[in-house]
């Protein structure tokens, strides 16, 4: 009795099943979805335009070094404001070869992936693409311990010691890039609620951090970075990265 009413079940079900299966529509693309470092973003909107940047590919970036995939973060909530370390009185001239030695000793000798710094600004004020990704991306660099996430790296090529200056050139062109990355209704000379990642800064990871949206390496690590001249000029960045805010919105 039970044999019959399963071959019967089966003799019924069966060629529904073979209908629907001819029936249905082609499944979608299984492919795998390309992580998330390396699916393309759409531009960000900004309130100024971006300032004249040096590309990598100008100042002699070594692609070569670079042995794993772009990270990319959120759109800048703040900029950190760091030195070279370099001396003060270098040729302009000579600011790509000294880019493709600090890339190399960030590789080589930091175990970093790349140049940590996103941007790299000379005494000069010329503005150098520093970590590659596109100048005009979000690229997460290893610049500020803890903190590397929804930021952006500025360095100023020199040391900047007490006894030192800063060129206005040099404040006018990190003010620029505070400006254009940071992100749309953000003010310069405002604060800013961010969290740690990492217990080697100021902030053990996990714990919020209320900073200065233009912030100095020191503020949030322990180091004399970026220089006692350079960070004295810090409120006057912030004012004229406001200013420049203010009338690209105009």
């Amino acid at each position: 009795m039970w044999v019959r009413r399963i071959a019967l079940w089966a003799a019924t079900i069966l060629p529904i099943a073979t209908l629907v299966t001819w029936d249905a529509p082609p499944l979608a693309d299984q492919s795998p979805t390309p992580p998330a470092a390396e699916r393309p973003l759409p531009p960000v909107e900004r309130p100024t335009a971006a300032p004249d940047v040096v590309t990598r590919a100008t100042w002699g970036a070594d692609e070569q070094l670079r042995t794993e995939p772009v990270t990319y973060t959120g759109a800048a909530r703040a900029v950190f404001v760091h030195h070279t370390n370099h001396p003060d009185d270098y040729d302009c001239e000579d600011v790509p070869e000294m880019l493709r030695a600090m890339q190399q000793d960030h590789v080589l000798w930091k175990g970093w992936d790349d140049i940590g710094y996103n941007f790299v600004v000379d005494r000069c004020g010329t503005i150098y693409e520093g970590r590659g990704g596109g100048a005009d991306r979000f690229v997460q660099g290893a610049h500020t311990t803890g903190f590397n996430a929804d930021s952006v790296g500025v360095a100023a090529l020199g040391d900047f010691g007490a006894e030192g200056s800063v060129p206005a050139e040099l404040v006018s062109a990190i003010a620029k890039i505070a400006a254009w990355k940071l992100r749309p209704g953000t003010d310069p000379r405002g604060r800013v609620r961010m969290v740690s990642t990492n217990d080697d800064s100021r902030v053990p990871a996990g714990d919020p951090a209320e900073l200065d949206v233009v912030s100095g390496h020191r503020d949030i690590v322990q180091t004399y970075c970026p220089g006692d001249v350079l960070y004295a000029k810090l409120p006057e960045i912030r004012a004229e990265a406001a200013r420049l805010r203010s009338a690209g919105h105009g």
